[in-house]
């Protein structure tokens, strides 16, 4: 694909690695009886279930993920290619796009272990997974590794025993196009990424990055927040009435609502008929719009109203089921049912896959084999009943343009599917088994199906007015897969296919009473902020990036600071607010919607064979000549002309009345005019922004709000010892105090001075502080006074985590801050007297508790913790994130940081102490050589002595007789 390069070295045709492939990865039934094999997959825990599966002639071990990759940083560049003007790219891109591949630094040691290992075996398999990421592995393990010995390819989808005993059985070629297709968009990614943050850089904030996903993500985020912010609320009305049959009949009691849908024919205004602007839509026209006033009137001259069924229409009811899980169906329900984020989702999944759960989790089929089919319907009969068991198994076809992957859908693993109880699962690995398990069941079981009736009632207001109200009922007379499995839904108000909603039975032209008639009110809302889960439902709508990559993008845009939480809604930062705009306005045909999704489909086309790369890839980074001969710009011309973009403008954002938002290296800040009637030449008021606020709700009041904070510096005074101006500061670590030293004294070097510093006490503010106050913590620590039996000095000290005393290295807390001016020193050494408190405190009531976690069951609460606010059920603790709210925090967003934590795995040992004792180790081992080692050659000398002392007569017996 990349014709006269070389892996690593530009320079060699390409051919050179399909004939190596083609000798080395030939599949052949002759495979050596006995000897040793080495197998490589990606992960440690997936090598030590496939061991388990192997005999033992087998050895597995993990590459842990990729070897090699493009330098990452100039210092990762190989020295003979540090002056070419393409090595910060990695990539050829005068030589047909070469990539430069380089082993990564974490990664030579475990080269060298598989080194080792694979001198010592008579064949290779490369087990990696069976994508582009695990076939690009496996090439990239085969160049680094140069097996001398025959290759073979093993694939799988499941990890059970008889997978990989076929597996063994059936190895397959490299595939290249796969391998190509990986290494395509690898070079792509890579252009656009080191050739677009740097601009980024340069023109808004340090260490940001652009990415041909994430950027797009980001601006989808972005974009629903402009809606949010144009939005403009309605306020509309409406009447909801209980009616029942007039007269009633004996013993039927039954009464149902039914809402107002007409009045005269004209249809009652409701929140679909308002647009974004608080405005009736120009389609709308004819709609009846209530206010309050005149939906009580109306309600009023209802209520001696006589009504009657108008007609009753009943329909036949039936759901399919969904289909089996792909990647991405996976992770929006997931989150809709578990509260689980897609990088958690992924995690656990890939933990089940790795121990045998259930099948590859990176896939855009919905297809089952035929004995994944076959072990769900025998499951549905065991179950539930042959009455619940279609007659011919269900097939699903695919939804997803372009799938590349040649996988089944997510399903347990195995021809016999484990019930949840008899894995022995826990916490979030059963929960997400469970709901694999579930769904994979419901699709091989038959419809549900019942009547769904619609009733429409009428009646004449006392001035007139026709009014006709509807009600809808549905009932399930057979619930079919729904005794299995029912999809969740994106909105929480929405009733979810299993509800039923019964109606009495009534007829057309039975009389009615209206036992009441209630008026209620309604405001429109804004578009809802994107969660992760309808996040990536639109990227997959719009065919944006791959489905199995979604989880990682959304991982990035949080970690890159572009995208925060506010419970489990993507709250987008202004940060990424300067970043879309500076993208729109310079790169717009990069962060283009239907140009991303066109990208998406030429790669495909690459990957097909159907396009070739370097062309490709020169039209995207060069440009190219118009038919009119034009020159069409690409993206090594976006990047080169940069004067045209006004880092300022980029970031500022009016908010109303002179007043900008603004995007600085610090963070967001509001910038306005100086106060009427100020100097002519007062600067301009400036205020910082919170970093948790969201953007649509900086209106001109929170502005307000925010401009008429004390911002700065207080200065309180002179300090008399010194001489020197005493200031109060709010700081990024909270308020303090500081002296400010004269111009002359030096800031740097080994005589500098530094200024005596000293956080406020909670009780004190920067607006409150005095002088005095100031000066009282500026003389931090206090001398209480000298323990007579140790002769430590006592010092009252305040610090990180509250006051306390200090005597040599032993501390000791005090009860409040004031005490550290106060406390004498015989009460300092009462305190010293008691026990020291070596185990936890008394433990403080929880802040707020949030329900029993869906995943284990066990009940969380937030706790204030020593390092800040966490979540806790018992047994694992997550720490809240800068923007989640102690005390509005979600039971959802609770949960969430929950399972990220359970998904991440214990803490990690101290790796210092661990290398210390390897260390200690490794050096008495090494003393006991060298010791040995000495005493062999002090032995051998000897003996070596002796022989020759030995043999020196005959030697010169020899020499005289010659």
């Amino acid at each position: 694909m990349f014709p006269g390069r070389r892996p690593g070295e530009p320079g060699r045709a390409d051919t050179d690695r399909r004939e190596k492939s083609e000798k080395t990865l030939s599949p052949t039934s002759d495979t050596a009886k006995g000897g040793r094999r080495l197998v490589i997959v990606e992960s440690p825990a997936k090598a030590k279930t496939i061991k388990g599966y192997l005999g033992p002639g087998y050895v597995v071990e993990a590459s842990v993920g990729h070897i090699r990759d493009l330098p990452s940083s100039a210092a990762e560049v190989p020295a003979k290619y540090k002056g070419e003007p393409w090595a910060r790219l990695g990539v050829n891109v005068d030589a047909g796009f070469a990539p430069l591949y380089v082993v990564n630094s974490d990664k030579k040691d475990q080269v060298k272990k598989l080194k080792e290992l694979l001198a010592e075996s008579d064949e290779l398999y490369l087990a990696t997974d069976e994508d582009r990421e695990g076939e690009a592995i496996a090439w990239h393990l085969q160049e680094v590794l140069k097996p001398k010995v025959p290759v073979r390819r093993m694939v799988f989808h499941e990890i059970t025993r008889d997978a990989i005993q076929a597996a063994v059985a059936n190895p397959r070629e490299l595939n290249q196009r796969l391998v190509d297709a990986q290494e395509t968009r690898r070079i792509l990614d890579r252009l656009y990424g080191f050739e677009v943050s740097p601009v980024l850089w340069k023109k808004v904030m340090p260490r940001l990055s652009a990415g041909r996903v994430q950027s797009v993500a980001t601006r989808l985020v972005v974009e629903r927040e402009r809606e949010r912010i144009a939005f403009r609320s309605a306020e509309y009305w409406d009447l909801t009435g209980t009616f029942a049959r007039d007269p009633e009949p004996a013993g039927d009691s039954g009464t149902f609502t039914a809402r107002l849908v007409t009045v005269d024919g004209r249809r009652v205004a409701q929140g679909r008929d308002f647009g974004p602007d608080g405005r009736l839509k120009s389609g709308s026209t004819g709609v009846l719009h209530l206010d309050e006033q005149a939906a009580r009137a109306l309600a009023a001259a209802l209520e001696r109203t006589a009504f009657s069924v108008r007609s009753v229409d009943s329909k036949p009811y039936r759901r399919s089921p969904s289909a089996p899980f792909r990647t991405t169906t996976l992770q929006q329900e997931a989150s809709r049912k578990l509260g689980m984020g897609a990088k958690s989702t992924m995690q656990v999944a890939q933990r089940l896959y790795e121990n045998g759960f259930i099948t590859y989790m990176r896939t855009d089929s919905t297809t089952l084999s035929e004995t994944a089919v076959a072990a769900a319907r025998a499951q549905v009969t065991q179950l539930y009943g042959t009455d619940y068991l279609p007659e011919r198994p269900r097939a699903y076809a695919g939804k997803v343009k372009n799938a590349q992957e040649a996988h089944e859908a997510i399903r347990p693993s195995g021809d016999r599917f484990r019930t949840p109880a008899e894995t022995g699962l826990r916490g979030e690995e059963f929960r997400l088994y469970e709901l694999i398990w579930k769904r994979t069941v419901a699709s091989q079981m038959k419809d549900a199906t019942g009547q769904s009736v619609t009733v429409r009632v009428g009646g004449a207001a006392a001035d007139g007015r026709d009014c006709e109200f509807t009600a809808s009922g549905t009932i399930i007379t057979f619930h079919g897969f729904m005794k299995a499995y029912v999809e969740g839904s994106d909105d929480p108000a929405a009733e979810l296919d299993d509800r039923e909603r019964r109606l009495p039975a009534v007829a057309e032209g039975d009389p009615l009473a209206a036992r009441a008639m209630a008026v209620d009110g309604h405001a429109t809302k804004p578009p809802a902020r994107y969660t992760e889960a309808t996040l990536v439902k639109e990227l997959e709508e719009r065919e944006i990036g791959r489905p199995s990559t979604y989880a990682s993008i959304i991982g990035t845009i949080l970690d890159r600071g572009y995208v925060f939480k506010k419970g489990t809604a993507l709250v987008p930062s202004w940060l990424s607010f300067a970043v879309v705009n500076l993208l729109k306005q310079h790169f717009g045909q990069l962060v283009d919607y239907d140009f991303t999704a066109k990208m998406e489909d030429d790669l495909d086309r690459i990957a097909a064979g159907d396009t070739e790369a370097v062309p490709w890839l020169r039209r995207f980074y060069f440009g190219e000549e118009a038919n009119g001969g034009d020159h069409l710009a690409g993206l090594k011309d976006l990047v080169t002309d940069l004067g045209a973009i006004d880092a300022r403008e980029v970031s500022s954002f009016p908010v109303g009345d002179g007043v900008v938002l603004r995007v600085g290296r610090y963070g967001p800040y509001l910038e306005a005019p100086p106060e009427p009637g100020a100097a002519p030449d007062a600067p301009a008021r400036r205020a910082d922004v919170p970093d948790d606020l969201p953007p649509d709700e900086l209106t001109m009041e929170r502005a307000q709000e925010l401009l008429a904070r004390p911002t700065g510096e207080r200065e309180l005074g002179t300090d008399p010892a010194t001489g020197h101006p005493i200031v109060a500061k709010d700081g990024r670590y909270g308020p303090y105090v500081t002296e400010v030293l004269p111009e002359d004294v030096p800031k740097t070097g080994k005589n500098a001075v530094k200024p005596r510093t000293a956080s406020l006490f909670k009780s004190m503010t920067p607006d409150t502080v005095t002088l005095e106050q100031a000066l009282r913590l500026l003389s931090l620590p206090r001398v209480v006074g000298t323990d007579p039996e140790s002769g430590q000095e006592i010092t009252a000290q305040n610090g990180r985590y509250g006051p306390y005393l200090k005597k040599g290295t032993d501390s000791r807390s005090l009860t409040d801050e004031e005490q550290i001016f106060t406390v004498t020193l015989q009460e300092a050494l009462a305190i010293y007297a008691q026990p020291k408190q070596r185990g936890r405190a008394a433990a403080r009531p929880p802040l707020k508790e949030l329900g029993e976690d869906p995943a284990t069951g066990r009940p969380v609460v937030v706790k204030d913790g020593r390092f800040g606010p966490y979540v806790t059920d018992g047994e694992t603790n997550a720490t809240l994130r800068r923007d989640d709210d102690p005390q509005t925090i979600t039971p959802e967003r609770g949960f969430e940081l929950l399972a990220e934590k359970r998904a991440k795995g214990p803490a990690k040992k101290t790796a210092k102490k661990t290398a210390a004792k390897k260390t200690a180790a490794k050096k008495t081992a090494a003393k006991k050589t060298a010791a040995k080692k000495t005493a062999a050659k002090k032995s051998t000398a000897k003996k070596t002595t002796a022989k020759k002392t030995a043999a020196e007569p005959t030697a010169a017996a020899k020499d005289l007789s010659g």
